[in-house]
């Protein structure tokens, strides 16, 4: 996962992050590698790709699913540690 960023947003609603989702994937180069439903609504959408291109996304992402609904927090991890991966599999 060398020189790859990862980035989150966090919207309440699944129906804010599908949203989110729809236009981050839209508007940059990334994939997403999964979403965590955690509790109270809240639920969690995670990207990865190009750091440039995470920002990108997420930003649009962000945007978009404020439109509609709420966003809670939005985070981009430029370079992560490669044991970040042993945490979750959503990082792929």
């Amino acid at each position: 996962m060398a020189k790859q960023a990862i980035g989150l947003i966090e919207c309440k609603g699944l129906v804010s992050l599908m949203e989110a989702s729809d236009a981050a994937l839209k508007a940059a180069d990334v994939s997403m590698t999964g979403w965590e439903k955690i509790g109270s609504g809240l639920v969690t959408g995670f990207f990865t790709g190009d750091v440039a291109a995470v920002k990108a996304g997420v930003e649009a992402g962000a945007d978009a699913a404020g439109q509609i609904g709420e966003i809670v927090a939005v985070q981009v991890i430029p370079r992560p540690h490669d044991d970040l991966s042993k945490l979750g599999t959503w990082i792929g």
